[in-house]
Protein backbone atom coordinates (compact mmCIF):
# COMPACT_ATOMS: atom_id res chain seq x y z
CA UNK A 1 0.00 0.00 0.00
CA UNK A 2 1.13 3.44 -0.57
CA UNK A 3 2.44 5.94 2.03
CA UNK A 4 4.44 8.37 0.83
CA UNK A 5 4.33 9.41 -2.60
CA UNK A 6 6.76 12.14 -4.28
CA UNK A 7 4.95 14.17 -6.55
CA UNK A 8 6.76 16.36 -9.29
CA UNK A 9 5.86 19.20 -10.44
CA UNK A 10 3.51 20.04 -7.80
CA UNK A 11 2.80 23.53 -7.79
CA UNK A 12 1.11 22.84 -11.11
CA UNK A 13 -2.73 22.73 -12.18
CA UNK A 14 -2.74 18.87 -11.94
CA UNK A 15 0.18 18.75 -8.72
CA UNK A 16 -2.23 20.54 -6.42
CA UNK A 17 -4.85 17.97 -7.29
CA UNK A 18 -2.88 15.58 -6.45
CA UNK A 19 -1.56 16.65 -3.42
CA UNK A 20 -5.05 17.48 -2.26
CA UNK A 21 -6.51 13.70 -3.19
CA UNK A 22 -3.73 12.48 -1.24
CA UNK A 23 -4.50 14.07 1.23
CA UNK A 24 -8.00 13.35 1.71
CA UNK A 25 -6.73 9.81 1.71
CA UNK A 26 -4.31 10.12 4.27
CA UNK A 27 -1.22 9.49 1.99
CA UNK A 28 2.04 11.53 2.96
CA UNK A 29 3.37 13.89 0.11
CA UNK A 30 6.75 15.13 -0.71
CA UNK A 31 6.47 17.85 -3.25
CA UNK A 32 9.64 18.69 -5.95
CA UNK A 33 8.87 22.09 -7.38
CA UNK A 34 11.24 24.58 -9.22
CA UNK A 35 9.97 27.58 -6.20
CA UNK A 36 8.23 27.34 -3.37
CA UNK A 37 4.85 28.90 -3.47
CA UNK A 38 4.13 28.71 -0.22
CA UNK A 39 1.22 27.14 0.03
CA UNK A 40 1.63 23.25 -0.76
CA UNK A 41 -0.46 20.52 1.09
CA UNK A 42 2.95 18.38 1.68
CA UNK A 43 4.56 16.79 4.64
CA UNK A 44 8.01 18.04 2.84
CA UNK A 45 8.30 20.79 0.03
CA UNK A 46 12.11 20.38 -1.77
CA UNK A 47 12.46 22.98 -4.21
CA UNK A 48 15.00 21.99 -7.14
CA UNK A 49 15.76 20.95 -10.93
CA UNK A 50 13.39 17.32 -11.60
CA UNK A 51 16.36 16.84 -13.86
CA UNK A 52 19.14 17.12 -11.16
CA UNK A 53 19.52 14.13 -9.53
CA UNK A 54 20.95 14.86 -6.36
CA UNK A 55 17.69 17.05 -5.82
CA UNK A 56 15.50 14.07 -6.61
CA UNK A 57 17.86 12.07 -4.31
CA UNK A 58 17.15 14.11 -1.90
CA UNK A 59 13.22 14.73 -2.68
CA UNK A 60 13.05 10.59 -2.53
CA UNK A 61 13.79 10.22 1.00
CA UNK A 62 11.15 8.08 2.51
CA UNK A 63 9.20 7.95 -0.58
CA UNK A 64 7.86 5.16 -1.58
CA UNK A 65 5.85 5.73 -5.06
CA UNK A 66 6.42 8.78 -7.68
CA UNK A 67 4.40 10.99 -9.73
CA UNK A 68 6.10 12.52 -12.15
CA UNK A 69 4.34 15.49 -13.21
CA UNK A 70 7.24 18.13 -14.07
CA UNK A 71 7.28 19.28 -17.68
CA UNK A 72 6.88 22.22 -20.23
CA UNK A 73 3.57 21.61 -21.03
CA UNK A 74 3.54 22.85 -24.73
CA UNK A 75 5.73 23.37 -27.29
CA UNK A 76 4.93 27.33 -28.09
CA UNK A 77 6.84 28.96 -25.62
CA UNK A 78 10.17 27.57 -25.45
CA UNK A 79 12.34 26.17 -28.15
CA UNK A 80 12.21 22.90 -29.31
CA UNK A 81 15.67 22.06 -27.78
CA UNK A 82 14.23 23.24 -23.95
CA UNK A 83 11.23 21.49 -24.58
CA UNK A 84 12.29 17.89 -25.48
CA UNK A 85 15.09 18.06 -23.18
CA UNK A 86 13.76 19.44 -20.10
CA UNK A 87 10.60 17.12 -20.28
CA UNK A 88 13.01 14.30 -21.25
CA UNK A 89 15.82 14.78 -18.79
CA UNK A 90 13.46 14.81 -16.00
CA UNK A 91 11.54 11.72 -17.01
CA UNK A 92 14.96 10.06 -17.17
CA UNK A 93 16.00 11.55 -14.06
CA UNK A 94 13.27 10.71 -11.88
CA UNK A 95 12.92 7.31 -12.78
CA UNK A 96 16.99 6.10 -12.62
CA UNK A 97 16.76 7.99 -8.88
CA UNK A 98 13.58 6.09 -7.73
CA UNK A 99 14.92 2.54 -9.65
CA UNK A 100 18.22 2.96 -7.72
CA UNK A 101 15.90 4.17 -4.24
CA UNK A 102 14.40 0.59 -4.78
CA UNK A 103 10.88 2.17 -5.29
CA UNK A 104 8.85 -0.09 -7.56
CA UNK A 105 5.83 2.18 -8.73
CA UNK A 106 5.31 5.65 -10.79
CA UNK A 107 3.31 7.48 -13.18
CA UNK A 108 4.25 9.60 -15.59
CA UNK A 109 2.01 12.52 -16.70
CA UNK A 110 2.10 11.53 -20.48
CA UNK A 111 -0.70 13.41 -23.08
CA UNK A 112 -2.74 13.08 -25.89
CA UNK A 113 -0.24 14.80 -27.52
CA UNK A 114 1.91 11.84 -28.42
CA UNK A 115 -0.92 11.33 -31.11
CA UNK A 116 0.43 14.41 -32.99
CA UNK A 117 -2.88 15.71 -33.32
CA UNK A 118 -2.30 19.32 -31.46
CA UNK A 119 0.34 21.85 -32.34
CA UNK A 120 0.72 19.98 -35.78
CA UNK A 121 2.64 21.95 -38.52
CA UNK A 122 0.48 19.80 -41.22
CA UNK A 123 -2.81 19.53 -41.66
CA UNK A 124 -3.20 16.63 -39.10
CA UNK A 125 -6.47 14.26 -38.91
CA UNK A 126 -6.68 10.88 -37.11
CA UNK A 127 -6.50 8.16 -39.14
CA UNK A 128 -9.45 6.56 -37.66
CA UNK A 129 -11.50 6.81 -34.97
CA UNK A 130 -12.40 6.82 -31.78
CA UNK A 131 -8.48 7.08 -31.07
CA UNK A 132 -7.03 4.48 -29.09
CA UNK A 133 -3.74 3.36 -27.67
CA UNK A 134 -2.41 1.42 -31.17
CA UNK A 135 -2.89 4.63 -33.62
CA UNK A 136 -0.11 5.95 -35.55
CA UNK A 137 1.32 9.15 -34.06
CA UNK A 138 2.08 11.92 -36.43
CA UNK A 139 4.00 14.09 -34.13
CA UNK A 140 5.98 17.38 -35.94
CA UNK A 141 6.07 18.98 -32.41
CA UNK A 142 8.90 18.71 -29.81
CA UNK A 143 5.97 18.54 -27.48
CA UNK A 144 4.67 15.53 -28.56
CA UNK A 145 8.00 13.86 -29.17
CA UNK A 146 9.06 14.56 -25.41
CA UNK A 147 6.08 12.16 -24.43
CA UNK A 148 6.29 9.85 -27.20
CA UNK A 149 9.78 9.54 -25.44
CA UNK A 150 8.53 9.70 -21.94
CA UNK A 151 6.67 6.81 -22.55
CA UNK A 152 10.32 5.10 -23.95
CA UNK A 153 11.97 5.71 -21.10
CA UNK A 154 9.09 4.58 -19.26
CA UNK A 155 9.11 0.70 -20.54
CA UNK A 156 13.31 1.25 -20.37
CA UNK A 157 12.81 2.00 -16.17
CA UNK A 158 10.53 -1.20 -16.34
CA UNK A 159 12.93 -3.64 -17.31
CA UNK A 160 16.05 -1.98 -15.45
CA UNK A 161 14.74 -1.78 -12.52
CA UNK A 162 11.69 -3.97 -12.43
CA UNK A 163 9.41 -1.39 -11.90
CA UNK A 164 5.41 -0.60 -12.27
CA UNK A 165 5.04 2.53 -14.52
CA UNK A 166 2.09 4.11 -15.64
CA UNK A 167 2.00 6.85 -18.52
CA UNK A 168 -1.64 9.23 -18.64
CA UNK A 169 -1.87 10.49 -21.75
CA UNK A 170 -4.13 13.22 -20.43
CA UNK A 171 -6.45 15.48 -22.52
CA UNK A 172 -7.80 19.16 -21.97
CA UNK A 173 -7.65 18.87 -18.34
CA UNK A 174 -9.09 22.10 -15.77
CA UNK A 175 -11.35 22.80 -12.87
CA UNK A 176 -14.68 23.83 -13.28
CA UNK A 177 -13.16 27.72 -14.05
CA UNK A 178 -10.99 26.66 -16.82
CA UNK A 179 -13.60 23.89 -18.23
CA UNK A 180 -16.33 26.52 -18.68
CA UNK A 181 -14.00 28.81 -20.78
CA UNK A 182 -12.80 26.38 -22.81
CA UNK A 183 -16.71 25.76 -23.75
CA UNK A 184 -17.64 28.91 -24.43
CA UNK A 185 -14.59 29.26 -26.75
CA UNK A 186 -15.57 26.20 -28.56
CA UNK A 187 -19.69 27.41 -28.78
CA UNK A 188 -18.26 30.29 -30.37
CA UNK A 189 -15.19 28.33 -32.42
CA UNK A 190 -15.62 24.47 -32.88
CA UNK A 191 -12.87 24.70 -35.10
CA UNK A 192 -10.49 25.22 -31.57
CA UNK A 193 -11.06 21.73 -30.48
CA UNK A 194 -10.84 19.85 -33.34
CA UNK A 195 -7.43 18.60 -32.85
CA UNK A 196 -8.23 17.62 -28.91
CA UNK A 197 -11.76 16.16 -30.30
CA UNK A 198 -13.21 18.29 -28.29
CA UNK A 199 -12.51 16.62 -25.02
CA UNK A 200 -11.60 17.19 -21.51
CA UNK A 201 -10.72 15.55 -17.72
CA UNK A 202 -11.63 17.38 -14.98
CA UNK A 203 -8.43 18.19 -12.74
CA UNK A 204 -9.74 15.99 -9.93
CA UNK A 205 -10.34 12.90 -12.13
CA UNK A 206 -6.38 13.65 -13.41
CA UNK A 207 -5.46 12.93 -9.30
CA UNK A 208 -7.56 10.34 -9.30
CA UNK A 209 -5.97 8.31 -11.79
CA UNK A 210 -2.27 9.14 -11.17
CA UNK A 211 -2.83 7.79 -7.40
CA UNK A 212 -4.93 4.33 -9.08
CA UNK A 213 -1.44 3.96 -11.53
CA UNK A 214 0.30 3.59 -8.72
CA UNK A 215 -1.80 0.46 -7.65
CA UNK A 216 -0.96 -1.22 -10.65
CA UNK A 217 1.21 -4.37 -9.98
CA UNK A 218 4.83 -5.04 -11.87
CA UNK A 219 7.19 -5.37 -13.33
CA UNK A 220 5.75 -3.27 -16.49
CA UNK A 221 4.84 -0.06 -18.42
CA UNK A 222 1.57 1.22 -19.58
CA UNK A 223 0.28 4.05 -21.20
CA UNK A 224 -3.31 4.91 -21.48
CA UNK A 225 -5.37 7.36 -22.53
CA UNK A 226 -8.35 9.34 -20.16
CA UNK A 227 -10.83 11.57 -20.77
CA UNK A 228 -14.12 12.13 -19.74
CA UNK A 229 -17.02 9.98 -21.32
CA UNK A 230 -18.58 13.39 -22.85
CA UNK A 231 -17.31 16.07 -24.70
CA UNK A 232 -17.31 19.95 -24.07
CA UNK A 233 -18.85 21.02 -27.37
CA UNK A 234 -22.78 21.40 -27.59
CA UNK A 235 -22.66 20.12 -30.95
CA UNK A 236 -23.00 16.10 -31.86
CA UNK A 237 -19.77 14.88 -32.07
CA UNK A 238 -20.67 12.49 -35.43
CA UNK A 239 -21.22 16.38 -36.80
CA UNK A 240 -18.24 17.70 -35.45
CA UNK A 241 -16.11 15.08 -36.79
CA UNK A 242 -17.71 15.25 -40.25
CA UNK A 243 -17.25 18.90 -40.85
CA UNK A 244 -13.18 19.28 -39.16
CA UNK A 245 -12.32 15.35 -39.59
CA UNK A 246 -14.28 14.61 -43.11
CA UNK A 247 -13.33 11.46 -44.48
CA UNK A 248 -11.80 9.74 -41.24
CA UNK A 249 -12.70 6.02 -41.24
CA UNK A 250 -15.07 5.43 -37.75
CA UNK A 251 -14.29 1.95 -35.96
CA UNK A 252 -17.37 2.51 -33.46
CA UNK A 253 -20.51 4.36 -33.54
CA UNK A 254 -20.29 7.44 -31.67
CA UNK A 255 -23.45 9.31 -30.50
CA UNK A 256 -24.55 12.33 -29.08
CA UNK A 257 -21.48 14.21 -27.24
CA UNK A 258 -20.01 11.10 -26.81
CA UNK A 259 -15.77 11.25 -26.43
CA UNK A 260 -13.80 9.83 -29.92
CA UNK A 261 -11.02 8.31 -27.35
CA UNK A 262 -11.34 4.84 -26.48
CA UNK A 263 -10.80 4.53 -22.86
CA UNK A 264 -11.08 0.93 -21.96
CA UNK A 265 -8.12 0.23 -21.75
CA UNK A 266 -7.42 2.74 -18.41
CA UNK A 267 -10.81 0.99 -17.29
CA UNK A 268 -9.20 -2.10 -17.63
CA UNK A 269 -5.51 -1.30 -15.74
CA UNK A 270 -6.60 1.42 -13.65
CA UNK A 271 -10.25 0.72 -12.93
CA UNK A 272 -10.63 4.37 -13.31
CA UNK A 273 -14.42 5.54 -14.82
CA UNK A 274 -14.09 9.74 -14.74
CA UNK A 275 -16.84 11.29 -11.82
CA UNK A 276 -16.69 14.94 -12.23
CA UNK A 277 -18.68 15.50 -15.75
CA UNK A 278 -18.75 19.13 -17.03
CA UNK A 279 -22.55 20.20 -17.13
CA UNK A 280 -23.25 22.31 -20.43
Amino acid sequence: MTEHVLVTGAAGRIGRAVLAHLDDHGVAATALVLADPGDLTARHVVVGDAADPATVRKALHGVDAVIHLAAIPTPEHNTPQEVFGTNTMATLTVLEEAGHAGIHHACLASSYGVTGLPWSVTDAHPPYLPVDEAMPSQVSDPYGLSKQADELIAQMAARRHEMSVVCLRYPFVGDQERLTARARQLRQNPAAGAAELWTYLDVRDAARAALLALAVPGPGAHAVHLCAPDTLSQQPTSDLIARFHPGVELRAAISGRQAAIRTTAAEKLLGFVPEWLFEL
